[in-house]
């Protein structure tokens, strides 16, 4: 009979976490000024504070965020609520907003509506419940929008204005970007301008009317295009109509650069050349594309020479 294997040894035992009692224990006070010291609720002398300092830090005592929540009435988290994952502006907005809450003490939380193809208003009712504050786009449906309003928690939307006079918003002069951007395009001597917009965002009409204003009293022909979604496929799927015209345009503006990028990785991207070649040589003809904001993803640059961004926001 073969001998029985040894007996493994005994796995270490996980320290049992310290509580709030063993901490006001060890620093001579009671568990209610530890958790005021805590949560931050009162101030005590500064031998107090020290001792408490000190005895947290020796004990790793770690506060429970929901017990806190029950005391404080606070989660300590804030919420973000993107468009796209997939768009490196949002991912940019994600990153910033993660550093500012890492440094404040809290946590962010996000969720993503893809471009609201996804239950919006559900989504965005559910991470509420999560948070104390918000960050979401002005973008956001109407619905989604007078929910916000009337719930009574603090948000900051991102992207431009909604519309309504109580909301706080953080965002860039599109009509304004636009109408530098089209006086540039006028001054190269560009006069078949083509627009390629997204009509489900509010700030593509303000960006088509400076646009417009740029170009008055030139004589130039200025033609709106409109994708479902400001993506890179969408940007592809538009190229034979935007480039294959009788009288194609001699300069591309594109709402986003996911846009602009689709665009050029269509028209002057490695492919079938037989599929691509009139693209190609309408892109070569075109002289310039460019794009409001300037998030540009190496995937879709080709050839990068003929990349030309200008900042805005998404």
């Amino acid at each position: 009979m073969p001998d029985s294997p040894p007996p493994a040894p005994d796995a270490p035992r996980r320290r049992k976490a310290a509580t709030i009692r063993e901490v006001a224990l060890a620093a001579g006070v009671s568990t209610a000024t530890v958790s005021k010291f805590i949560n931050g609720g009162q101030r005590f002398t500064r031998e107090v504070e020290d001792r408490l300092t000190q005895v947290i830090r020796e004990l790793g005592y770690v506060s429970n965020p929901m017990a806190r929540g029950m005391i404080t009435g606070q989660t300590g988290n804030v919420g973000i609520v993107i468009l796209d994952i997939l768009n490196p502006h949002f991912t940019s907005l994600v990153k910033g907003a993660s550093r500012v809450a890492q440094k404040a003490g809290l946590n962010l939380l996000f969720t993503d509506v893809a471009e609201g193809q996804l239950p919006e208003l559900a989504m965005l009712q559910s991470l509420s419940r999560r948070v104390d504050g918000l960050i979401v786009s002005a973008r956001l449906s109407e619905a989604s929008i007078h929910w916000l309003l009337h719930s009574g928690l603090p948000t900051v939307y991102y992207g431009g204005h909604t519309g309504h006079p109580d909301c706080f918003s953080v965002g860039c002069d599109n009509f304004g970007a636009a109408l530098m951007l089209g006086r540039h395009l006028r001054d190269l001597g560009h006069r078949r301008i083509a627009y390629v917009g997204f009509c489900g965002a509010r700030w593509s009409g303000d960006r088509h009317a400076g646009l417009v204003q740029a170009f008055d009293g030139s004589g130039a022909q200025l033609r709106l295009h409109d994708v479902q979604a400001p993506i890179p496929e969408e940007g592809e799927r538009m190229a034979s109509s935007v480039l294959l015209r009788s009288e194609p345009p001699d300069a591309v503006v594109a709402y986003n650069d996911l846009i602009a990028l689709g665009l050029m990785s269509e028209g002057t991207g490695p492919g079938d050349e037989r599929a691509r070649g009139r693209l190609r040589s309408r892109a070569s003809t075109t002289s310039s594309i460019r794009a409001m904001p300037a998030r540009a993803s190496p995937r879709w640059i080709w050839p990068a020479k003929r990349w030309a961004p200008s900042r805005c926001s998404d």
